[in-house]
């Protein structure tokens, strides 16, 4: 976040849906400003910059807008994101959270990171049933439908784990 005039800049290696999730999350925090105790003129008065390295995974596809909202919400915000949690899920303009592919694979990859806690699309939780229960055990799920709910869940760092453990 800098000084400028409302604009939003996207760099590193983002594909064009990832680029379209990052537009999709900015216009939800801007059309939920009140709803999200925000204030207006940070919209007019500031810019954001969204920069994805590289790295040796190719970054495309609409999984990220949770992670997007969140961050841009935490950087306008001043809250941070819970460290220990991961997140996964495409966004609508209104908000709500739409399933994504790869859940097995993601659950696995948050596992192998620590993470014991994880916000995925309510439509995914039939993929999680599908992972062996010894290895979805010790882990907390939660499905929330829209970006508020999941924001309760993200941005609390005291957040108790209330969600039911598949």
């Amino acid at each position: 976040r800098m000084q400028g005039k409302g604009g939003l800049m996207l760099t590193g290696k983002l594909g064009d849906v990832m680029k379209e999730s990052a537009t999709a999350a900015l216009t939800y925090i801007k059309s939920h400003t009140a709803e999200l105790g925000l204030e207006p003129g940070l919209f007019t008065e500031n810019d954001l910059h969204v920069h994805v390295p590289e790295g040796a995974i190719p970054k495309d596809g609409p999984s990220a807008g949770v992670a997007m909202v969140a961050s841009l919400y935490s950087v306008l915000s001043g809250k941070s994101v819970r460290h220990d949690v991961a997140m996964t899920g495409e966004i609508t303009l209104r908000g709500d959270i739409l399933p994504v592919g790869g859940i097995g694979e993601k659950v696995l990859a948050a596992m192998r990171a620590g993470i014991r806690e994880l916000v995925l699309p309510p439509l995914n939780e039939k993929d999680v049933l599908e992972i062996p229960e010894d290895i979805r055990k010790d882990v907390v799920f939660h499905y929330p439908h829209t970006i508020q709910e999941a924001l309760q869940i993200l941005m609390s760092a005291d957040n108790s784990s209330t969600a039911e453990a598949n």
